[in-house]
């Protein structure tokens, strides 16, 4: 496994293109002047041997050298023994609604999209435990089983979307007992359900769902995404953005049901939090989850690296001290113009 060690000293590469930037404007700069004062092939008389190319070369020396010796700062390694070794954990599954209701702009810019970036942070927060994510509208649809691939969750949430469901609608107890079926029935430790959605539906077979998925161990969350006032659902049909109607023509408009959301929550043994206070609901979260009885996991990982900096920063010391050998215009311009043009 390829790895750097202190990987943020790469955004330090980000101005090496600048560099080269400056550089050019200082070049385009001098022939700006020189061309102003005088013609420039009387220039290229009375200076002989200048030539553009080779002041080119020298900086793409020293560019390169710096850019290695950056790399070479950063450390990269190469993981040389992965072994076996035990974790302690507690299974997490992330329920996430991605009806159509969560396209309402009450919550800027809109649900789907602010309760994305919640899960990301979430995931963040919770980098010791399993993690498992379902998506749900009017069914249940599981996206990732349980695992500790935190990059892979991220991005299964970053693609999620009401394009996604089969059928539309906000059925949570299909979500609860479809992340039963992931947990498994002989897993004994305590596990948590996370559900994100607007509660648009009165599902109250949610709250039933909760209670038995409470009695088999799981503690059961909820983050309610929306307003009390509602928005309507924008949808896009023939290019253009309306709103959603239903059968009867009506422009509908989608309302957080915070009531069964609580209702929910209190059947499951857990709480009841509002997506819009991101940084508390993740610090409750993470401490909820810290409380849960944990399980051993094993894992592997690389346990042994071997560091390859010297490599990179011997190559860019090369160039460095070439660079200072190269002259800034050739001594004999009739040996080198066949080679190189002026």
């Amino acid at each position: 496994m390829f790895q750097f060690e202190e990987y943020q000293i790469l955004w330090f590469l980000l101005l090496l293109p600048l560099a080269v930037g400056w550089f050019a404007i200082v070049q385009f700069l001098k022939k700006k002047a020189i061309k102003k004062h005088t013609d420039l092939k009387v220039f290229r008389r009375l200076y002989q041997g200048w030539s553009e190319k080779l002041e080119w070369l020298k900086v793409l020396f020293v560019i390169t050298g710096i850019g290695l010796a950056i790399v070479a700062w950063s450390n990269p390694q190469w993981g040389t023994r992965k072994e076996k070794v035990k974790a302690q954990s507690s299974d997490v599954i992330i329920a996430l609604d991605i009806s159509q209701s969560m396209l309402a702009e009450d919550i800027s810019p809109n649900r789907m999209e602010r309760s994305k970036r919640f899960v990301s942070e979430l995931i963040n927060a919770l980098r010791t435990e399993r993690i498992g994510l379902v998506f749900f509208a009017g069914g249940a649809y599981l996206q990732m089983p349980l695992s500790s691939d935190y990059a892979s969750a991220k991005l299964f949430v970053q693609s999620a979307n009401p394009q996604q469901a089969g059928t539309q609608g906000t059925v949570i107890a299909d979500a609860i007992k479809l992340s039963e079926q992931v947990f498994g029935q002989d897993n004994p430790t305590q596990k948590a359900l996370i559900i994100i959605s607007d509660g648009e539906n009165h599902d109250t077979e949610a709250i039933e769902a909760a209670k038995a998925a409470n009695s088999k161990g799981t503690f059961v969350f909820t983050l309610g995404i929306g307003s009390d006032e509602g928005a309507y659902i924008p949808v896009i049909e023939r290019g253009k953005k309306v709103y959603k109607k239903d059968n009867n023509g009506v422009i509908v408009k989608s309302i957080l049901n915070k009531q069964l959301l609580q209702d929910i929550a209190e059947a499951g043994g857990g709480e009841f939090y509002m997506i819009d206070q991101t940084l508390s609901a993740v610090e409750n979260l993470k401490s909820e989850i810290a409380r849960l009885e944990k399980q051993e996991v094993e894992q592997k990982s690389f346990t042994d690296y071997n560091s390859y900096f010297q490599y990179f920063l011997l190559l860019g010391w090369i160039l460095l001290v070439l660079e200072f050998f190269i002259p800034n215009k050739f001594k004999n311009k009739n040996k080198w113009k066949e080679r190189l043009s002026l």
